[in-house]
């Protein structure tokens, strides 16, 4: 069964950025989403292999996104994408299950090397 991925992100030049830093041999079907609200209305709709989630977002943001996915259990890894470097934030993440933090703009080698990394690519 491929891989779908999830792109949350409320900027579409983001989501565009983080798609092209994707690796070329990264074969997943991506969808995307503006907001957390999205985000949450396609993993409880269809399975979702990974989620690359922003955290400034209107309407639900992610670190309401990783609250729901960890108290609804769903199955889904999240590598957060934000411009928010924070230690606290970052720290705050991790707990909620993300398996990384990685700063914007996405950089495709520390993205490539993360998804090695998990055994995602």
């Amino acid at each position: 069964m491929p891989l779908t991925a999830l792109i949350c992100d409320d900027s579409m030049l983001a989501r565009n950025q983080l798609k092209k830093s994707l690796p070329a041999d990264f074969d997943a079907t991506i969808l995307t989403a503006s907001n957390g609200l999205e985000a949450l209305a396609i993993l409880r709709s269809q399975e979702v292999g990974i989620m690359f989630l922003d955290l400034t977002m209107p309407e639900l943001d992610g670190i309401g996104v990783l609250e729901a996915v960890k108290a609804e259990q769903i199955d889904t890894f999240a590598i957060v994408v934000s411009a928010d470097i924070q230690p606290q934030m970052q720290q705050r993440v991790m707990e909620l299950g993300a398996l990384a933090f990685i700063h914007k703009p996405v950089n495709s080698d520390k993205l490539g090397a993360v998804l090695k990394q998990y055994g995602i690519l």
